[in-house]
């Protein structure tokens, strides 16, 4: 994989303060509240957990909790390929679109673990 240059993602982000370049708000909104409402839910688990409820129901808010945060996931992955990684291969070199599906890939497979 090809390192980015000083400060700059492969993908044209700005690394150094780790500032998204290009961010929706619509998007930044929605996952804000999404991610608020998740609080709420793991919040919510604690306090099952404390109590000594039924594991069957703890484990179904678990689920729901996780796979809120894929959905958050999901969305964050869309913007990111929709902004930073499709400029970085339109406006980079052969060279630099090289390490951007490179950094994508490990993106990708990080995710799906």
């Amino acid at each position: 994989m090809n390192k980015p240059s000083k400060g700059l993602a492969v993908c044209g982000c700005q690394r150094r303060h780790r500032k998204a370049v290009g961010v929706d708000p619509r998007i930044k909104s929605s996952n804000l509240k999404r991610l608020r409402r998740i609080a709420g839910q793991v919040r919510g688990l604690e306090r099952m957990v404390g109590e000594d409820r039924y594991c069957a129901d703890i484990l179904v808010q678990l689920a729901s909790v996780q796979q809120a945060l894929r959905g958050v996931g999901r969305a964050l992955m869309g913007n990111h390929l929709r902004h930073c990684v499709a400029d970085a291969i339109r406006a980079g070199t052969p060279r630099r679109a090289e390490a951007t599906y490179d950094e994508l890939l490990a993106l990708i497979y990080k995710y799906s673990r």
